[in-house]
């Protein structure tokens, strides 16, 4: 639903179709440190990895599946590859599209899911009943163990590493003939220490990609800090050296002069000129190229909310985009307002609401998307001392020349807020 003038319903391709091109993409927009969140970048790839793992062992191990299967119940076999191997595709696919917290969900699920295809043991075949060194289920461990990693903190991760390495110890001391103790404890050693080694090996990746989310924020806080700054320090020296090469020297001669000169005058105009001129670029704004306004824009988003996906997409001629600093202050706050809005009022009971923007850069124009998919709200029933939309978002953006703002949202769908800026101000 809309409101006349203020509120309008942009048409937005389906999330999926956009996360998948920027995925493939692997960047979207100026820089990779710019683009999708390095942390997020990881746990697509590395879901990814996991799946297409699952699925290769799945079809490696299918001869061993069926041999062992004649030795247990009919069903087993076919319940526990399912239970193993079933949702390593699933989160291969959704790897490519879905957000990252989607793919730690589903890598959980699939984790306990090999639990439980362990636990199934008993209840299909009998004591010793295996011909054969080791069940197929025990080369599977690490696979069980990857999913896990990705899916939760280290100290949950290492717990399930135990468990496993514990469970398939005595699943093989159950079923295969013979099985001693000593075995078991070598068997769980020699699982423990292969899946430690790719449980580290995701956490290291993991750490790093958000090591890496970490300094880029600082970077860009420090870079537009030192941009500011490097834009004074040029005003000052041009206006230092308009006072000591224009002024001083006109006051000069026009001391040294009895009567005033054609020259002397026609100098001292064209000192007041300068004047004048430097006088309406300082108060003019500092203008950014595209890749200063990225970066303006991003530290303003988690300036409010570190947690917010910032991602960038080009368009030929972005290049071009000249964007004046008071412009930029302009979206950036009511950037930050549409944020803290959400951050008020999308909260959903029992589960965390996802937050992105996505920043468009075109020839000269510049298109910002915050999405949520929290409460959402009745746009047309907005109270009127709600001034955050309003004022704050919408009547900040109608007064920038060449700005435009846009709302939309419906209860329980989430809110997206475009905001819009054409160049106009220049």
């Amino acid at each position: 639903m809309t409101t006349a003038g203020a509120v309008a319903a942009p048409v937005l391709r389906p999330r999926f179709c956009r996360r998948a091109g920027a995925w493939w993409r692997g960047r979207a927009g100026i820089g990779s440190d710019t683009a999708v969140v390095a942390f997020d970048r990881i746990v697509r790839r590395l879901g990814l990895s996991v799946g297409l793992a699952g699925v290769i062992m799945g079809s490696v191990e299918v001869p061993e599946i069926a041999a062992q299967n004649r030795a247990a119940a009919f069903w087993w076999g076919p319940t526990a590859a399912v239970l193993a191997f079933g949702l390593l595709p699933i989160l291969a696919l959704i790897s490519l599209g879905a957000t990252p917290r989607t793919i730690r969900s589903f890598a959980g699920i699939a984790a306990l899911c090999y639990l439980a295809a362990l636990a199934t043991m008993p209840f299909a075949l009998h004591a010793h009943a295996l011909d054969a060194s080791v069940v197929w289920l025990y080369r599977m461990s690490p696979l069980g163990v990857l999913a896990a990693g990705l899916a939760w903190r280290l100290s949950i991760s290492t717990g399930y590493l135990v468990l496993v390495s514990v469970a398939v110890a005595l699943a093989g001391y159950y079923t295969v003939d013979p099985f001693t103790v000593a075995e078991v404890t070598t068997t769980v050693m020699r699982a423990f220490g292969l899946s430690a080694l790719f449980l580290w090996a995701i956490t290291a990746a993991l750490g790093a990609a958000a090591r890496v989310d970490r300094e880029s924020a600082l970077a860009g806080r420090r870079a537009a800090v030192a941009a500011a700054a490097a834009a004074r320090d040029h005003e000052h020296a041009r206006f230092a050296a308009l006072i000591h090469d224009a002024v001083l020297s006109t006051l000069l001669d026009a001391s040294r002069d009895a009567e005033p000169s054609v020259v002397l005058r026609r100098q001292a105009e064209h000192t007041l000129t300068q004047l004048d001129e430097i006088r309406v670029d300082v108060r003019e704004p500092d203008v950014l190229d595209a890749r200063s306004a990225v970066i303006f824009l991003r530290s303003a988003v988690q300036e409010v909310n570190p947690s917010v996906r910032f991602a960038t997409r080009t368009w030929p001629g972005f290049d071009d985009l000249r964007m004046p600093l008071h412009t930029a202050a302009t979206v950036a706050a009511a950037l930050g307002e549409a944020v803290r809005n959400s951050l008020r009022h999308a909260a959903v009971p029992g589960r965390s609401v996802y937050r992105t923007v996505t920043c468009t850069i075109s020839a000269g124009s510049i298109r910002l998307v915050f999405a949520d998919d929290g409460a959402g709200f009745d746009v047309a029933r907005i109270p009127a001392d709600r001034l955050g939309v309003s004022v704050s978002i919408l009547g900040r953006m109608r007064q920038l020349p060449g700005g435009a703002a846009f709302v939309e949202s419906q209860p329980g769908e989430g809110t997206t807020v475009t905001l819009v800026w054409g160049g106009g101000g220049l």
